[in-house]
């Protein structure tokens, strides 16, 4: 009995060494991704540099929490990425989201929502695959040949597109959609970004899907 004790005290005392080293890596994985990127993002349309193209990151269009209402994360993205056209700070802008199942298109949504606004068609070019933030911004280098880019999104979320930007030598800075106030968005953040660096140093992680090459008009 004193023998399974002292072992049970052993072992327990090495998983909470080690869940302490974790929960440290993961806090200075978001600090570093912070740090890194905090002067690239605007949330001031006069402020920000003017570039070509706008790389907007899709959500669902309407909140899983509440059928039937707009989710404000995709309201406030669309808002932000009109603005920037408006204010002729872009030319063209990449839709990027999840297409898993033809009922569930954020591509399209997008789309829909940007002509509804007054954006030209011919501004628009659908991404299918942007299934996470990695694959959004790996297939706008790689796929549509985009490596000086705005990316539109919430600033958590620019923050961390900015920074895998980086890792592939593209040049990115963020343009801010209006913060929605989500306290478990923000928790969910710091394991978002301990799994961005996860993915690129470690895992070397690719898209989902590749391709041919499209050309943005």
């Amino acid at each position: 009995m004193k023998l399974f004790l002292k072992l049970l005290k052993k072992s327990l005392k090495t998983l909470f060494i080690l869940s302490l080293l974790l929960a440290l890596t993961i806090i200075a994985c978001y600090f570093w991704i912070e740090i890194e990127t905090k002067d690239r993002v605007y949330s001031d349309i006069n402020k920000i540099p003017a570039k070509k193209v706008a790389l907007l990151l899709g959500t669902a269009k309407y909140s899983k929490y509440q059928r039937g209402t707009l989710n404000q994360y995709f309201k406030y993205r669309i808002d932000a990425v009109v603005k920037l056209y408006k204010a002729k700070k872009i030319q063209h802008i990449i839709a990027s989201g999840d297409n898993r199942t033809k009922y569930y298109n954020e591509p399209i949504a997008m789309q829909k929502s940007l002509i509804e606004r007054g954006i030209p068609k011919t501004a628009i070019t659908l991404d299918y695959a942007g299934f996470r933030t990695l694959d959004s911004i790996v297939r706008c280098l790689k796929i549509f040949s985009q490596n000086d880019i705005i990316v539109v999104s919430q600033a958590f979320q620019n923050k961390r597109a900015i920074f895998i930007g980086d890792y592939y030598g593209m040049k990115i800075i963020g343009f801010n959609a209006k913060k929605v106030p989500y306290i478990k968005t923000q928790i969910r953040e710091y394991f978002a970004r301990f799994k961005a660096v996860l993915d690129l140093y470690i895992l070397k992680t690719s898209p989902k899907f590749l391709g041919e090459t499209i050309k943005i008009p």
